[in-house]
This record gives structure tokens, C-alpha cells and sequence, in this order.
């Protein structure tokens, strides 16, 4: 019925042992305390008559006996060899009958006692029927428990079920979220996490297919460049000159199918980067050295890179590989799209989600309506594949960051290339 690791056969058994002790402490409670309340009465009444024969008095003091009361009890006075030490009270069993036995001092000094003998027979009977009662409520109330705790079972593992049951029905090509609001409220965060890997997924077969129609259609062009060049030079007869202009054109279209084909292999390393093992590094030591790399590209190229980090170290279990494609892609873009003269800035901060990792330039902005981590997707009048932001957006999904490109609100043109990442703070202990 179960599993060897099953969830629900482990809730079944600590809440069958729970409830099953639970009553058994309630019994075995409430029987002592009925048993030693009846018995307490017992023995106050023998304690009364002892009193009254001591002081002379009636047997039953002020009130007037019945029938029933002279039943069972017997009364001597008894001479011991040593005295006791206080009243005593003890049971006794006799031919399959009980009585309780009193020793009342009524002479210290003639160490004699008052011994008084109750027949307690019906007592016992009556308390063995209340103990055989609550034996059988026990095992009523263990199997109700037992019942019910299937039904619990179920009623838990149904959301699952349900969650199993929309997950088996789906396909790559038909995949919708889950409605979170349907589901418990302890259940809420896995509908939570599922929906946003339906997400993740569906981004991925839409990239898949955008990027096969687009390297298909990138390697046609060159494809198509070669071959007319080549129908055109053989259609008569030419000089040196022109054949060499020939494949310089078409050494150059290969160049381009090169490039196209490195980019499509660098979709290829950053899956196997994703299956790298996480490693805790601090992301502002990473940041840091990646600045001081670019900063140098940058005044090669007549632009200044300004950095400021907040704060000093924040660890993170990532991969190294995956973030570096991130930010290097970000200032490649951010120095590719900013004039001579003008500045780029990397920075990182605090926020309510962790550690916002911000690339600013002061190129010519995008269009925000379109979507530019399409792979093949390019803006601005500058070389290059397209794929470079694509690459970006996945290693993001692979770090489960945040990524965006917005253009710039405080009044400069330029782009702010955005990458969140949620992990812990910690602080850098100073090195000696």
C-alpha cells in the first residue's frame, strides 16, 4: 500500500502512535482517579466508625443505619506485640473476595487496636466493569483514530495527486500554470515554484525554435552570398584580380558563418557550465576583477568605466561561469553602444531581493517593446549575431536571478542592463 519511504505511511504511524497514547493516558488517568476515589470513601467511612468506637460513641455516630450497611463489615479490638506507627489501612483477598482492613489505635499503652473489616466484593466487581468499559472504548476510539487518520492521510496527498495528475498531462507544446488560488494555503509556494518552471520551460522551447529558424536563416544568407559570387565570377572568364576579390568575399562570408557557428557552440559550453557544480564565491570579489579587465578595454577605446560596489563581500553559491557570461555580455553591449568620450558604469547594491548588479551606458537606448533576448535579436546599427543576450537570459534562469534591460529615466540616452541575484549577505572577515 505504501512505499519504503513513503510520507504518508510515516504520518500514519506518529499520528496512530500519538492519538493510541494519548488515550491510553486518558484512561488509565481517569480509572485510577474513579478507583482511588472510591476507595477514598471507603476508607473515610471505616476511619468514621473507628473514631465513634474510640470515643465511645454509636458506631455510626448521629445517623441511623441500614440494612445494607451492617453487610460485610466486622469489628474487633486486637492486642499486638509491637505498636504501629500510624493508622493503617490494607487489602486483603479471600475465597475470590476483597476487603479492606483498618488498624485503629484505641490503646497505646495496652497496644491494642481496633481492627474493622469491610467486604469491598462489590466495589472491586464494579470498578472491574468500569476498567472493562474503558477497554472497549480504547479499542472503539483506536479504530476510530485509525480510520481517521487515513482519511487525513488522503485528504493531504490529494493536492499532490492533483499537482501529479496536471503535470503528466502536460507536453512541450501544451503547458499551462497551475491556478495557485485553487490549491491549500500550505501548498501554495510548490504551486509557486512548478508555475515558474512551466515558465522557465516555456521560454526555453519558444528560444529553442527561434534559435533553429535562426541559424538556419543566418547560415543560408552566407550560404547564398558564396554561391551567387561564385555563379557570377564563372560566368565568363576574368582576370587575376577579380578571382582574388572573389574569395576575399567569400573568405569573408565564412568569417561571418564562423562567427554565427562559435556562437551557437557557446549556447553548447554555457548548458554544460549550468551542470558545473555550484561553488560559494563572493560576487563583488568577481565583480571587481571583471571591472579591471574592461576598464582597460575601455580607455582603449576612449571610454572611461566607473565602478561602485555596496557592499564590501556578498557569498553566493552560483556558478562562476554563469555569472562572468552575464556581466561580460553586459559591459561588451554597454561598451559596443557608448560613444568615445562618453561613460559606462557597473555597480551593485542592496535590495529587497539580494544583490542588483547594474551595467549603465550612455548609447543610443532600445525599444523596450521589443524582445531583445530572442536569440538573433539585434539593436542599433552595430555588428554582431544576436546572441549574446540570449546566452545572458539563460545562464540567469540557470542562476534563478533576475535580469532586464530598460532604458535610462534620468533624462541621458543609454541603456541600464540589470542583473538580481537573491542570496545571503556575508561579511568579509579582515585577513591578517
Amino acid at each position: 500500500m505504501f512505499s519504503k519511504r513513503s510520507i504518508r505511511q510515516s504520518f500514519l504511524i506518529q499520528l496512530i502512535i500519538a492519538s493510541a497514547s494519548l488515550i491510553l493516558i486518558f484512561s488509565s488517568i481517569l480509572y485510577y482517579y474513579i478507583e482511588s476515589s472510591i476507595l477514598e470513601e471507603k476508607h473515610e467511612e471505616l476511619l468514621v466508625y473507628a473514631k465513634n468506637i474510640a470515643s465511645n460513641q454509636s458506631i455510626y455516630g448521629q445517623e441511623v443505619p441500614t440494612p445494607e450497611i451492617y453487610l460485610g463489615l466486622s469489628i474487633e479490638v486486637i492486642h499486638l506485640k509491637q505498636s504501629l506507627l500510624d493508622i493503617d489501612f490494607f487489602e486483603i483477598t479471600k475465597e475470590k473476595k476483597s476487603y479492606v482492613v483498618l488498624m485503629y489505635p484505641l490503646s497505646l499503652n495496652e497496644l491494642s487496636y481496633i481492627k474493622i473489616t469491610k467486604d469491598i466484593t462489590p466495589t472491586r466487581d464494579l470498578l472491574d466493569k468500569i476498567l472493562n468499559y474503558l477497554f472497549i472504548i480504547n479499542i472503539a476510539g483506536f479504530l476510530l483514530v485509525v480510520i481517521y487518520a487515513i482519511a487525513l492521510s488522503k485528504m493531504l496527498v490529494s493536492p499532490v495527486k492533483t499537482l501529479s495528475n496536471k503535470l503528466s498531462n502536460m507536453n512541450e507544446h501544451l503547458m499551462r500554470p497551475i491556478i495557485v488560488e485553487e490549491l491549500p494555503e500550505e501548498f501554495e509556494p510548490l504551486g509557486a515554484t512548478i508555475n515558474h518552471l512551466i515558465a522557465r520551460i516555456q521560454n526555453f522551447v519558444k528560444y529553442q525554435k527561434e534559435l533553429f529558424i535562426g541559424t538556419a536563416h543566418e547560415l543560408k544568407t552566407p550560404l547564398a552570398v558564396i554561391k551567387l559570387k561564385n555563379q557570377v565570377t564563372l560566368i565568363k572568364k576574368r582576370s587575376a584580380e577579380e578571382y582574388i576579390d572573389a574569395i576575399k568575399v567569400t573568405n569573408k562570408t565564412i568569417d561571418e558563418m564562423n562567427i554565427i557557428v562559435s556562437n551557437i557552440l557557446n549556447i553548447g559550453r554555457q548548458e554544460g557550465m549550468q551542470l558545473d557544480k555550484p561553488q560559494e564565491v563572493d560576487v563583488i570579489a568577481v565583480l571587481k576583477q571583471k571591472a579591471d579587465d574592461f576598464k582597460l578595454l575601455a580607455a582603449n577605446e576612449g571610454k572611461t568605466l566607473h565602478m561602485h560596489f555596496e557592499p564590501n563581500g556578498f557569498m553566493a553559491i552560483l556558478q562562476v561561469g554563469l555569472l562572468n557570461q552575464i556581466v561580460q555580455n553586459f559591459l561588451q553591449n554597454a561598451l559596443k553602444f557608448t560613444p568615445k568620450n562618453k561613460n559606462v558604469i557597473l555597480r551593485s547594491s542592496l535590495n529587497d531581493y539580494g544583490l542588483l548588479i547594474e551595467v549603465i551606458d550612455e548609447g543610443c537606448g532600445i525599444d523596450e517593446s521589443s524582445d531583445l533576448f530572442a536569440p538573433f535579436k539585434r539593436e542599433g546599427n552595430k555588428s554582431g549575431v544576436g546572441l549574446g543576450l540570449f546566452l545572458a537570459k539563460s545562464a540567469a534562469d540557470a542562476l534563478g536571478a533576475k535580469i532586464s534591460i530598460k532604458n535610462r529615466t534620468d533624462g541621458v540616452l543609454g541603456t541600464v542592463s540589470t542583473l538580481n541575484l537573491s542570496s545571503k549577505l556575508s561579511c568579509i572577515l579582515p585577513t591578517n
